[in-house]
């Protein structure tokens, strides 16, 4: 039994006109993969009400975050009242994701991104609900605004990991979870390895970050929650457990987190057999 802990389903390439049988086969490589929930994460309000309209669709398979992504621009400055508000909706579980990116412009000139950041954080402290953390070059500063807001009183996961050890364990000493992506299974990414094997098994998630970041043996192709199964697969040959206790304990983790209660009974087992009918190619963007 797997959890895809952040995906994006409401993007535009899981719903082009022109392949409608898109999103059918999107649930069905779930199903298949016995990858039994998923949570969309929220990247704008603009697009807020439409992604809750399609989580609203698919109770108990999906849930919500809400919050405004560090990496865009021209977009709604969220206020805490406001992130407080939407965050009382019964299938959001999650602020954010938030965060701080660095990659394309200069710290100097983000005092707006790092304000961004803490109305996230003060929101999350208020509405009770954790955090889902994006950082990208910028490591120290997250680490930083984190504490100086007491963000370990409301808890989250730094998503698809990609910084060092030494990283992870402050995000973990301040109470925070260890998200890996389809990443740790590419060979060269041997810092993200590190991490995969050391992270306590009680603060361990999995996630596609669909669309983009496709596992191998999907690698280049547009990424969907059903291949979170690989992901999983490459922390437990880095681990050297089964793959069915990787999907074990990282589901409970994620129970536990964002307070989800347990499924119902009849569904599929996490040894399934892991299938994945190939995606379109995509270009990454933010995650």
């Amino acid at each position: 039994m797997f959890v895809d802990s952040h995906c994006h389903l409401n993007f535009p390439e899981f719903h082009d006109p022109e392949h409608p049988e898109r999103w059918p086969e999107v649930l069905a490589t779930m199903a298949a993969n016995g990858v039994e929930h998923a949570l969309c994460v929220s990247v704008n309000l603009e697009d807020w009400p439409d992604m809750m309209t399609l989580v609203g669709r698919h109770a108990g398979l999906l849930s919500a975050s809400v919050g405004v992504h560090p990496d865009y621009l021209d977009v709604a400055e969220p206020t805490v009242a406001q992130l407080v508000q939407l965050a009382m909706h019964p299938q959001v579980v999650a602020i954010g994701e938030t965060g701080l990116d660095y990659y394309r412009m200069p710290a100097a000139e983000l005092d707006w991104q790092r304000e961004r950041f803490r109305v996230h954080i003060r929101a999350a402290r208020e509405a009770g609900k954790p955090l889902i953390i994006h950082t990208r070059a910028a490591a120290e500063d997250t680490m930083r605004l984190l504490r100086e807001e007491g963000a370990g009183a409301a808890g989250g996961v730094m998503h698809c990991f990609t910084e060092d050890w030494e990283i992870a364990r402050q995000a973990l000493d301040i109470g925070f979870y260890i998200s890996m992506s389809g990443i740790v299974s590419f060979k060269k990414a041997t810092t993200v390895h590190e991490v995969a094997r050391r992270v306590p098994a009680d603060r361990l998630l999995i996630e596609t970050d669909s669309p983009f970041l496709a596992p191998v043996p999907y690698r280049g192709k547009q990424n969907q929650p059903g291949w979170v199964a690989h992901v999983a697969e490459a922390v437990a040959a880095l681990r050297q457990v089964p793959v069915g206790e990787i999907g074990r304990i990282t589901t409970e983790n994620y129970d536990r987190l964002f307070g989800r209660g347990r499924p119902a009974a009849g569904v599929i087992p996490a040894n399934t057999r892991i299938h994945g009918p190939g995606g379109d190619e995509c270009t990454h963007g933010p995650s």
